[in-house]
């Protein structure tokens, strides 16, 4: 991505910065324990979302790994609060304005039920991506699993 460390994580760590490019509201604690919860919906706390979700691990401006619920569609195969995937973002800084982004979503189980998740989410994740791409290098991110 064309962009500072600096920029890329603060992007992925500050709630105003990830509302722009990822989920509509945001509850984001960027500490070890601290919550990282996404509202896709507008004003809805209830449907489509990450609730609960928590960062497991943080290194500064390196690594941020958080647990994850996926869309309601999925509920209830992974959004059991003992039964969470887990998203890892590392991040290394390869030019002064350059950074890469690594993000890897595990956890996925390996029966069938799962298939479809585990293809919806890499879609997904492509998606958000070319968000946060946007967002960064244009000012304009498009936001995540809207409603049509």
């Amino acid at each position: 991505m064309n962009a500072s460390l600096d920029l890329v994580w603060y992007a992925w760590t500050l709630p105003d910065r990830v509302s722009a490019w990822f989920a509509a509201e945001t509850v984001i604690e960027p500490r070890t324990g601290g919550a990282y919860e996404l509202y896709f919906i507008p004003g809805n706390r209830e449907a489509m979302n990450t609730k609960g979700c928590k960062i497991t691990k943080l290194v500064d401006k390196n690594e941020l790994h958080f647990t994850w619920k996926g869309p309601d569609q999925f509920a209830a195969i992974m959004n059991n609060e003992d039964n969470l995937t887990v998203v890892k973002v590392s991040l290394e800084e390869i030019g002064p304005e350059t950074t890469k982004i690594t993000v890897e979503h595990i956890g996925f189980k390996a029966e069938a039920q799962w298939a479809e998740a585990l293809e919806w989410h890499k879609m997904a994740w492509s998606g958000v991506l070319g968000s946060l791409k946007s967002a960064i290098e244009t000012g304009k991110g498009a936001l995540c699993c809207q409603p049509e």
